[in-house]
């Protein structure tokens, strides 16, 4: 005899939220395990181009210094201890290897902008620059799309390999209050309340680029209308649907290479 499931009572059923830490300390090996992580999921993701592409994720004792991962290091292999500690300026404060400084100059002066963000993503994926390439925004396409909506910018210019602040300034001026911004000839860059919610957005936009291109190349594509994008955005588009999003990556990664974290 079959026996018919009784649902959970709500107030039993338990979800994740991002953790509160006690200690600075705590919250900087939080940051640093995560952003190892983030790295080895973007390496799987083929995000990565050479010696190209940073995540960063400010400290949370030092405001103006940030964990990045070293210049050259490939990405799929990278643990937590491996990280430096580079301060707005670029020197390594922290750490016993390099920073690609070109990089890192946009990273800074989006972090000194937005003192809301924790960490910020820039790398060059394959159709991130396809999208940047035809210098357009996403269209509201897909409900993912949609987390986009009126609510990542471009940056109409490029001036080659950044490597002054100024330029960096500029960029961060063009991302405003956004989540997203689409680097002319250069690529995407997405930034969040935390390295979960950075991470996802740069996967999410990626992965729309992808969809906006081949639906294109396949015919006309039907965008979402001016309302149900708003409505869709406002349902999908928080730092907080950004960072639940990221979590099954996150313990995909974490169970499967414990290593990182060390």
């Amino acid at each position: 005899m079959s026996v018919i499931p009784v649902p959970v009572p709500v107030d039993r059923l338990h979800f994740a939220m991002p953790p509160v830490h006690a200690t600075a300390e705590e919250e900087r090996t939080h940051r640093r395990q995560r952003l190892a992580g983030a790295l080895r999921l973007f390496g799987r993701l083929g995000y990565e181009e050479g010696v190209s592409g940073h995540i960063s994720a400010r400290d949370p004792e030092f405001p103006d210094c940030y964990w990045v991962n070293p210049f050259g290091a490939p990405f799929e292999d990278l643990t937590a201890s491996d990280l430096v500690l580079v301060n707005g300026d670029g020197q390594v404060v922290r750490g016993g290897q390099h920073v690609n400084q070109a990089a890192f100059t946009v990273h800074a002066q989006v972090h000194r902008a937005r003192p809301d963000v924790v960490a910020v993503a820039h790398t060059h994926s394959l159709h991130g620059r396809a999208l940047a390439a035809l210098g357009e925004l996403l269209d509201p396409l897909t409900q993912e799309a949609c987390a986009f909506y009126q609510d990542h910018a471009l940056y109409d210019a490029y001036t080659g390999v950044t490597v002054d602040a100024e330029e960096g300034r500029r960029i961060a001026l063009a991302l405003g209050s956004f989540k997203a911004i689409v680097l002319r000839n250069h690529g995407l860059l997405t930034v969040g309340g935390s390295v979960d919610a950075a991470a996802w957005w740069f996967i999410a936009m990626e992965r729309c680029a992808q969809v906006q291109l081949t639906a294109r190349a396949a015919g006309k594509p039907v965008p979402i209308d001016h309302r149900e994008a708003v409505a869709t955005r406002e349902q999908l588009g928080s730092d907080l649907v950004g960072w639940i999003n990221y979590q099954p990556l996150w313990r995909r990664i974490s169970r499967a290479e414990p290593e990182l974290l060390s």
